[in-house]
């Protein structure tokens, strides 16, 4: 390993990697509020280094970018899932403007942070159009994380928001008792909505079968682990996003990422079902009404 290593955001996905990346070197990390962890440091300590993992909220990157970063010819790892709700992009769009593709990777597969922080194994992505950037990256992860190397970041993007948006509709649901049937069917349909939705944007389908789709979907709709789907198991209680939200008390990406794919497949005339409830859902429509309109239409 060549190189000095940072993750920027200490959510608990971010403290997790951070956790993981320290097993063979040191790793530094940062976030906007002080954080009692190894290794804290502040944003410019952090940028200094040569290799950064960023795991910022998806809604909040594109700020974020703007305020704080300049490309210093790092290598980085995108370690967040979703698509800007404001205007339908991708991550890799809103990167493109401040880092050059070759120097860009986005993280893709199941894996709570939870079971990572402990050190149980688990299979993760690492996407990008440069080959050489998987190398240089492969080495800082630990022996109980296998990675992967994958040139279809659409795939991933498409894949890593789209199952966010699903586990709330799974975590639906298994809140209104509609059974084990019901729900793996939802599951396998979604994995069929998401392929044609990442299909437009010109997603390889062998992406949606491997861990980015598949693998990930099939965690997150499936565990109360997975806080989108302990949204769903609120919205099924007739709770308010608002309260749902601060029970949380942490970002769930699938609520945004709802309305940038409504929005995109409105746009693009893409028949995604699934997704089109969901949105309805949250914004105030009845769950048993949207599941009679799934089942009829």
């Amino acid at each position: 390993m060549k190189g000095s290593i940072a993750v920027i955001g200490a959510g608990k996905w971010g403290q997790a990697l951070h956790f993981a990346l320290s097993q063979k070197q040191k790793c530094l990390i940062t976030s906007r509020t002080k954080r009692d962890i190894k290794n804290f440091v502040d944003l410019d300590t952090a940028l200094k280094c040569d290799f950064l993992v960023i795991a910022i909220p998806a809604q909040e990157i594109r700020a974020w970018l703007k305020n704080n970063f300049k490309f210093n010819n790092h290598k980085i790892l995108v370690a967040s899932k979703g698509i800007e709700a404001s205007s339908g992009e991708f991550l890799n769009e809103i990167y493109a403007d401040f880092v050059p593709e070759k120097n860009i990777g986005f993280i893709s597969g199941p894996s709570f942070a939870a079971e990572v922080i402990q050190g149980l194994p688990c299979a993760l992505v690492l996407n990008s159009s440069s080959k050489e950037l998987y190398d240089d990256f492969e080495p800082f992860f630990p022996n109980f994380i296998k990675t992967y190397y994958s040139d279809d970041v659409i795939g991933a993007e498409v894949a890593g928001a789209y199952k966010n948006v699903l586990a709330i509709a799974s975590g639906i649901c298994e809140g209104l008792n509609l059974g084990k049937n019901a729900q793996a069917s939802l599951i396998s349909r979604g994995l069929v909505e998401m392929q044609r939705f990442g299909k437009h944007f010109g997603a390889k389908k062998s992406s949606f079968v491997g861990l980015s789709g598949a693998g990930d979907l099939f965690l997150t709709a499936s565990s109360t682990m997975s806080r989108n789907y302990r949204v769903g198991l609120g919205l099924a209680e007739n709770k308010s996003l608002e309260d749902i939200l601060e029970e949380l008390g942490e970002v769930a990406e699938g609520v945004k990422t709802s309305e940038a794919i409504y929005n995109l497949s409105s746009k693009h005339e893409i028949y995604t079902p699934i997704a089109k409830e969901v949105k309805l859902v949250l914004d105030g429509k009845n769950p048993l009404d949207s599941l009679k309109d799934l089942l009829s239409n």
